[in-house]
């Protein structure tokens, strides 16, 4: 797990705390409810659910969420694999957050299982600062991740007309073929549309 991926968990449990999780009901459609991210390690991510809920058994038919949160106009969005990891980290997870000892007092908690986010991949988003949004990947687990975005390929002029119609000017027109920053991109697509030679590629 890398050191981007380790601060973004950080701020997923830590700070955001609850998110939208997603799976399947039994007519095939997308069903959401907020559960809250109890604990990280290098090995994933840790929440808890009751064994008598439908969500524990989707969890357990699927094996595979989507989750998404958001906090002070940051954001982190994940989907991949998950185990069930029964009591292994239930203590830690009660003393850690305070509040689960007032739902599940004593030895009521032998109703939760724990899951692992043990593969995935995802992103954060901030834009907290409009005039200069940021964004990360997160990958958890030994997953191949393929890159993805906008990128202008052999070919480019120089005309910098991706640069103009860039809200957060995030392309160095200083190089050819010009380069664009990542991190900052919005993936908005004007770039593409406004390059005169079609080079610039969505991956």
């Amino acid at each position: 797990m890398n050191q981007e991926t380790k601060k973004f968990l950080e701020i997923l449990v830590e700070d955001i705390h609850s998110t939208i999780v997603a799976t399947i009901d039994k007519e095939g459609h997308p069903i959401t409810r907020v559960i809250d991210m109890m604990l990280w390690d290098e090995k994933g991510l840790y929440f808890l659910t009751a064994k008598g809920k439908e969500f524990y058994e989707q969890l357990m038919e699927q094996k595979y969420i989507s989750l998404s949160s958001i906090k002070d106009k940051r954001s982190i969005s994940l989907r991949g694999k998950i185990v069930n990891i029964g009591k292994e980290k239930l203590d830690e997870i009660f003393e850690k957050n305070t509040y689960m000892q007032g739902i599940y007092p004593e030895d009521t908690r032998d109703a939760l299982d724990v899951f692992c986010l043990c593969e995935a991949k995802g992103e954060f988003f901030d834009i907290s600062n409009p005039s200069n949004v940021t964004r990360g990947s997160i990958v958890i687990g030994d997953i191949e991740v393929e890159e993805h975005g906008y990128f202008v390929g052999e070919g480019c002029i120089g005309c910098e007309e991706c640069f103009a119609v860039c809200p957060q000017k995030c392309i160095d027109v200083s190089k050819i073929p010009a380069v664009i920053d990542q991190e900052h991109c919005l993936h908005c697509g004007r770039c593409e549309e406004a390059c005169p030679e079609k080079v610039i590629k969505k991956m």
